[in-house]
């Protein structure tokens, strides 16, 4: 029983992560039906960001070495300001666009940034010790609980319980609902496109900012594709989920990090090394019985 609660607080762990980014890639799906690829990548430079020199010596000028509470917003402005140029430079020119061409113009994105980063920093994997003392456990009976794990489920909570009340209570959130239910009635009932959809890109870019830094923490090292695996399981996860339900998306990212970690688990140890390859059949067993997803879109409608 201890063990099956300790693979349970995991799952919420490694779910929380994929809600997360699920929910800034079924952020912009909702309002663009961009299939945002690139997604990912912003994880990486959220991580990478960590050794710019400049963003390092403030935060040990002010804080020292406990220092992810206040180095956030430091990060999330640089990942902002990125999520937005890819918007500008990328996006923008193709609003009009099917969603194919969104989706490779995507990957396109993701494929700059990648080089981008190892033209900066070269190929080879960085360790990098971000705040140790989360990696220490805490002790509940029988079970041994790491704090870091405990951070990212309330961290997972806190971020997904300030969208929903931005997205309820303030007068851009329900502009960005507006726009992901009929986005061309909302322009024409005077909701402004580019600025809803760059407040969308700037949420994505928190957002992976903070899954970034987590995931860093847990890791300690860095890697050019390091935010790609994330993206993946993601992507799947808002399709499980409903495409363009946020909702979904964040069922869909738990979902999937339960199937992940209890295969992980429970596989015998000859199995293990295929755990993708049994979760991903889940998946398409999952989808041929809700093709539409766990908790579709009101704005779907399903093709029989």
């Amino acid at each position: 029983m201890i063990g099956f609660i300790q693979n349970l607080i995991d799952a919420l762990s490694l779910g929380g992560l994929y809600a997360l980014t699920a929910l800034g890639i079924g952020l912009l799906f909702g309002i663009l039906r961009l299939i945002n690829l690139a997604h990912g990548d912003l994880i990486s430079v959220a991580a990478y960001a960590l050794i710019v020199p400049s963003v390092d010596v403030t935060a040990r000028m002010f804080i020292g070495d406990f220092n992810i509470l206040f180095l956030l917003p430091s990060i999330a402005l640089i990942v902002i300001l990125l999520a937005l140029a890819t918007d500008l430079m990328a996006f923008r020119p193709l609003r009009k666009a099917t969603t194919p061409t969104l989706m490779i113009a995507s990957f396109a994105v993701s494929y700059i940034i990648q080089n981008g980063i190892l033209m900066i920093y070269g190929s080879r994997p960085k360790a990098i010790n971000l705040w140790g003392a989360a990696n220490q456990q805490i002790q509940v009976g029988d079970l041994r609980v790491p704090l870091l794990q405990v951070i990212t489920v309330v961290v997972t909570i806190a971020l997904m319980v300030g969208l929903s009340l931005f997205l309820s209570k303030t007068r851009y959130g329900v502009q960005m609902r507006a726009a992901a239910e009929d986005f061309r009635m909302a322009q024409y009932l005077g909701v402004k496109g580019n600025f809803v959809i760059g407040i969308a890109f700037a949420i994505s870019g928190i957002l992976a900012a903070a899954v970034g830094l987590l995931y860093v923490t847990q890791s300690g090292s860095l890697s050019h594709t390091m935010g790609v695996p994330l993206a993946l399981f993601a992507f799947v996860a808002v399709v499980v989920g409903g495409m363009g339900s946020l909702p979904g998306a964040v069922v869909g990212g738990f979902a999937i990090g339960f199937v992940v970690t209890m295969l992980q688990a429970y596989l015998p140890p000859d199995l293990r090394v295929f755990r993708d390859a049994f979760a991903f059949a889940i998946v398409i067993l999952v989808l041929l019985f809700r093709p539409q997803g766990l908790i579709p879109a009101r704005n779907v409608i399903e093709r029989v």
